[in-house]
């Protein structure tokens, strides 16, 4: 029914699951005529939009006007660097890590820094259990509610839980919680979302016994044979941060390449014109 998830280049945040996630949070995103989704918010009393993870259709005025939305400042955040002209920059492009899924097992694991390689090894020879499940549409249950406890401890933010149980209740085929098991007992878990031709990484949990068998390791491996076999071309593993080295070295080291994302810009009618 909704084969246009299947397109490619269609990034999470404009993915027709999401805008179903919002509704059911009742959020209602708008449309531009091209099928972007527009989110929108009040700051300070005034209405401003937001065009998430998209690159600007080149006649960003007219689609505006056309859902007579031209008088709103924009908030564009594109995925890629792309021109932006008639807009005034507000934050610099970040980078981002992405791992292909294209290509054999073995280019795959050669892509490996070695000692990533070898822990992926060490996870192997543990009797460990991994299974695959479909995210549990409910704020409160485990998976959200570890996320929620461990973000608050390390002072990061996601996506509120009842976001993420909303797009798991809006489409639970394109969720995917792949989790280690050892002795009957869950030790790690990781979350990732699929839209279009594409996955991202959206949150993970480990024990200290899931550290030691080098859990998250073996799931990430795993996850990414499973995506690469159903089609997905990449997955996103998220911004990279120098406050958090250790996390950027293991996205990196399983792979994934360095990628810049387009920077935060802003859009006005009246900036524009001059």
């Amino acid at each position: 029914m909704f084969d246009v998830a299947r397109l490619p280049d269609r990034a999470l945040m404009q993915d027709p699951a999401f805008a179903r996630a919002l509704q059911l949070c009742g959020q209602e995103p708008l449309h531009l005529p091209c099928g972007l989704m527009l989110l929108q918010r009040r700051i300070a009393g005034v209405r401003v939009l937001m065009l998430p993870r998209a690159i600007p259709p080149p006649d960003l005025p007219n689609q505006l006007a056309a859902i007579s939305l031209q008088r709103c400042p924009v908030i564009l955040s594109p995925d890629t660097p792309c021109a932006l002209p008639r807009s005034l920059p507000v934050l610099q492009p970040r980078e981002v890590c992405v791992l292909s899924l294209t290509g054999s097992k073995a280019g795959s694991r050669a892509r490996m820094h070695p000692k990533w390689r070898n822990q992926l090894r060490r996870a192997e020879t543990f009797d460990l259990t991994v299974t695959r499940t479909p995210l549990e549409a409910n704020p409160d249950g485990e998976v959200l509610a570890l996320e929620s406890n461990q973000a608050k401890q390390r002072g990061y933010a996601n996506w509120p839980p009842p976001l993420t149980a909303a797009f798991a209740a809006a489409a639970p085929a394109q969720t995917h919680v792949f989790r280690a098991s050892h002795a009957g007992r869950s030790i790690a878990h990781m979350v990732f979302f699929t839209h279009g031709t594409a996955a991202t990484y959206h949150l993970g949990h480990i024990t200290t016994q899931g550290r030691r068998f080098c859990a998250h390791n073996l799931l990430l491996w795993r996850a990414g044979q499973y995506l690469a076999h159903e089609g997905y071309r990449e997955l996103h593993l998220g911004v990279l941060d120098n406050r958090t080295p250790g996390l950027d070295r293991f996205k990196l080291r399983s792979g994934g390449l360095r990628r810049n994302t387009g920077g935060t810009h802003l859009y006005w009618a009246p900036f524009a014109r001059r």
